[in-house]
């Protein structure tokens, strides 16, 4: 739970400009999650996020730059323990995953950042990935490949 939660967070400071850590929390309670903010500051001091000045002028949460390649590496581990097999068919890629391990591979996909990503959908042990590309989708199958050693 705590490593989806983890995850969902980096989505929404990814896409969100949080500045306080009840945002936080109100963000991740319209997710799903029945948290504190108490568990909010220990999971933002275990991801060890920073408060830096977005383009509107406010404060935001963000990875801090040296955390950033730690949260790849975890990302890469995600990939490499969850994925079975990955397939692309034009511009769509499909994994395979372990049973249970759609959502959060999906969302380490997701974190990859890749602008080629369209959007991706996870079931209980596939996803699907839209890519843009039909050359994207190629260079993503093959990251994904590359990262779990298939």
């Amino acid at each position: 739970m705590k490593s989806k939660r983890h995850a969902k967070i980096l989505e929404i400071i990814g896409t969100r400009e949080i500045e306080t850590q009840e945002e936080l929390a109100e963000a991740l309670k319209e997710e799903g999650f029945d948290i504190t903010q108490a568990t909010v500051s220990r999971d933002i001091k275990n991801l060890k996020l920073i408060k830096m000045q977005s383009a509107s002028g406010k404060s935001k949460y963000v990875v801090s730059s040296g955390e950033q390649k730690n949260i790849i590496d975890r990302l890469s581990n995600i990939l490499s323990n969850t994925v079975l097999s990955v397939e692309n068919i034009d511009k769509m890629i499909i994994v395979k995953t372990i049973t249970g391990s759609g959502p959060i591979t999906a969302e380490a996909i997701d974190q990859l950042e890749n602008a080629d990503i369209a959007g991706t959908v996870a079931g209980d042990n596939t996803i699907f990935i839209m890519v843009r590309t039909l050359e994207g989708a190629e260079q993503l199958a093959s990251r994904i490949r590359s990262r779990i050693s298939l």
